[in-house]
């Protein structure tokens, strides 16, 4: 670790969260499944391979356009789990209330999660509630824990994409990063942004029916597509290029995104989902993302190549070409 302290950049989805991950938790806990660094472990039961993943949600506001901190933590957790291919069906949910809170946000938090539960397909079977005094939670702290069950014979992970394969999103970048620091910072666009948080399942579901031999998928939440991007090179030791024209972006996100400063490809989504397919089935899966309730927008953004190992490269409208850098420090804290 080249820092002695954590600071917030190590909850970032960059490189620095990537450090954390790796020579901390993962050097010390070493488990098998865990040093796959996909979003959900696959775990071997008999009779059934099941999904299990888990996240905490510090966003901040707690209530934006488009969504909440319920809603996103719901969202959050059936997507990870999606990401194997499994089916999400168990959640558990804990809450650290802080002492002064409103019982009616509390309540509102509630109905927004129990309502993502039913659009998801998913019961909330289990949870846990501590309070802590007032000035130390930003109001509710939420974590949320997932399970699901893998089809046999399906085994996705960032490791497995291969040179010539496809990569694809399924809809337009930066929407809840955007939302949520407009809010934060009492920012007014001419057109309203909201939040992309959505439960993705089915779309993932709809693109395993028609495109069987999916490398991967992977929603790119924190750090944006520019980190998922490059954990799927480094992980499978390829290259990516991503055309810049073909990744979809509202015009009102690109605009605040100049504004702000801010790199598009490194602003977080909620509702968002990359998959890496062997070529000749992307057309399918781009087919069946379209058919799917969040993924009208969805477009071939790229490819994967052999070489240079664990690069990620943007060619431009005018044909150059830069690199894709991962975030390195902290673009937008308390975004989920």
């Amino acid at each position: 670790m080249r820092e002695d302290r954590i600071l917030l950049a190590h909850g970032s989805g960059g490189t620095m969260m990537k450090e954390l991950i790796e020579e901390l938790f993962v050097a010390e806990f070493g488990d098998e499944s865990l040093r796959r660094l996909d979003d959900a472990a696959a775990l071997r039961f008999p009779g059934a391979r099941l999904a299990f993943s888990t996240d905490t949600y510090v966003v901040s506001p707690l209530f934006f356009p488009g969504g909440d901190i319920g809603r996103l933590a719901v969202c959050g957790t059936v997507n990870d789990v999606a990401t194997s291919g499994a089916r999400p069906l168990y959640l558990s949910v804990g809450f650290i209330l802080e002492e002064g809170m409103a019982v009616e946000d509390l309540r509102r938090i509630l109905v927004s999660m129990r309502n993502a539960a039913s659009e998801a397909g998913v019961r909330i079977v289990t949870g846990d509630t501590k309070v802590v005094e007032r000035g130390h939670g930003d109001g509710v702290y939420v974590n949320t824990a997932g399970v699901g069950v893998i089809p046999e014979g399906l085994d996705l992970s960032g490791s497995h994409c291969r040179p010539g394969d496809t990569v694809l999103l399924s809809g337009t970048l930066g929407d809840h990063g955007i939302a949520v620091v407009s809010t934060r910072e009492g920012l007014s666009f001419s057109t309203d942004i909201l939040s992309d948080a959505a439960p993705l399942n089915h779309l993932v579901a709809e693109v395993l029916g028609s495109a069987p031999n999916v490398r991967c998928f992977r929603d790119p939440t924190r750090g944006g597509l520019a980190s998922t991007l490059n954990e799927l090179a480094s992980a499978s030791g390829v290259s990516i290029t991503v055309e810049e024209g073909a990744v979809p972006v509202r015009e009102q996100v690109r605009g605040a995104c100049e504004m702000l400063g801010y790199d598009v490809f490194q602003v977080a989504n909620e509702g968002k989902m990359v998959a890496v397919v062997p070529a000749e089935e992307a057309e399918a899966a781009l087919a069946a993302m379209r058919r799917a309730p969040y993924g009208t927008d969805a477009a071939i953004i790229g490819q994967v190549a052999d070489s240079p190992a664990g690069r990620v490269y943007v060619r431009t409208a005018f044909g150059a070409t830069r690199i894709m850098d991962m975030l390195v420090g902290e673009q937008l804290p308390r975004i989920c």
